[in-house]
């Protein structure tokens, strides 16, 4: 996945990645170790790992007890960023500790970044609520990033490309990490231009799609059925849609879609469907984007469908970030069973995105 970049060796021209180890006493620490055991993975960029050096070391000579264990790279051949931990780390407890030290990760990678050492940050998982325990109240890493990055302009992608029919998805969300509740009083025609000057500017940099296609979704069920199950639609989703599309006439914006049936082309396109002979046809076509209104519309099809292989990339910074999308998986940390394909994806994604933002390719 994503492992079809051509790199310039000239003078050392290769991405530079950092590594976050997420939450210690979560999976992150395991399947960054997995992921950087991987050839491939580490073929086209430079890696640094930033985390406590001694807490790897822990989670490598544990793991290597394991029976039937993937393969592992040694974290005394890796390049890391040493960040040593200031409380006690107890695998699969996320605390006031293992939050204080992702939190530390976080910030370190982050400045760093900043002051030009890396090209992206790519992050383990988090829980928030251990950075809450430690005292920090954030949504979660997006909006530090936006923060640590004088932005206000940021949103959450989440890339995944078909193992199947090689089809990639693409879905931004318009609102992220708010109750449900309070869903219709955040979106907006002003946030909603936002989120689609973003989206749109993302296409065009980030994958080099011009003159693409958005599918952007309703917010009620059948799109409001014309103001019976809803007035959003109605009131002020339709119109900003149709003004949109006189100051986009470039792109082809689709929507409101029913957020019930926006999903069945991307599903096909995902898995294979006799009814789509070409992906390429003007019919049958997916979008190249999908914009969803909320945390759960977004988020239910794209884990639904590549739940081990999609990528959340923050949109906005100035600089790559991507995230594997799962959790701390407390759960199972320790076990040696976690799955690193969706890091490894993260991986691969940040070089590609690093190598069409600096044009080396």
């Amino acid at each position: 996945m994503y492992s079809n970049v051509t790199v310039t060796s000239h003078k050392q021209l290769r991405p530079r990645l950092v590594l976050t180890l997420g939450d210690p006493a979560g999976i992150g620490p395991e399947v960054v170790l997995k992921a950087l055991a991987d050839a491939d993975v580490r073929k086209h960029c430079d890696v640094t790992v930033v985390g406590s050096r001694d807490l790897l070391t822990q989670v490598y000579t544990k793991l290597n007890l394991t029976k039937n264990l993937d393969s592992i790279a040694n974290p005394a051949e890796l390049s890391v960023l040493d960040v040593p931990s200031q409380g006690e780390i107890i695998t699969g407890i996320g605390n006031a500790a293992s939050g204080a030290a992702s939190f530390a990760y976080m910030e370190t990678a982050i400045a760093h970044t900043l002051s030009g050492k890396f090209d992206a940050i790519v992050t383990s998982p988090i829980a928030k609520s251990a950075w809450k325990a430690a005292g920090y109240n954030y949504p979660g890493q997006t909006e530090l990033l936006a923060e640590k990055s004088g932005v206000d302009r940021f949103g959450m992608l989440f890339v995944a490309r078909s193992p199947h029919t090689g089809w990639t998805l693409r879905t931004l969300l318009a609102s992220t990490h708010i109750p449900l509740s309070q869903v219709s009083q955040v979106l907006t025609p002003e946030l909603m231009t936002k989120k689609l000057d973003l989206l749109v500017e993302c296409l065009e940099k980030d994958f080099g799609i011009e003159n693409g296609k958005i599918a952007i979704a309703g917010l009620n069920p059948h799109s409001g059925e014309q103001g019976q199950l809803g007035h959003e639609e109605q009131d002020w989703l339709i119109p900003w849609l149709e003004q949109e599309r006189k100051n986009r006439p470039l792109f082809q914006l689709d929507g409101p879609v029913p957020p019930d049936t926006m999903w069945v082309k991307p599903g096909q396109a995902w898995y294979g469907n006799s009814l789509i002979q070409n992906l390429k046809s003007k019919i049958q076509n997916p979008a190249d984007a999908y914009l969803a209104l909320y945390h759960d519309q977004g988020l239910i099809p794209v884990k639904l469908m590549a739940f081990d292989r999609a990528v959340n990339t923050s949109i906005g910074l100035p600089f790559v970030r991507t995230s594997p999308d799962h959790g701390t998986a407390f759960d199972i940390a320790g076990k040696g069973i976690a799955d690193a394909t969706s890091m490894k994806a993260a991986i691969h994604l940040a070089v590609e995105l690093v190598c069409q933002k600096l044009k080396i390719m």
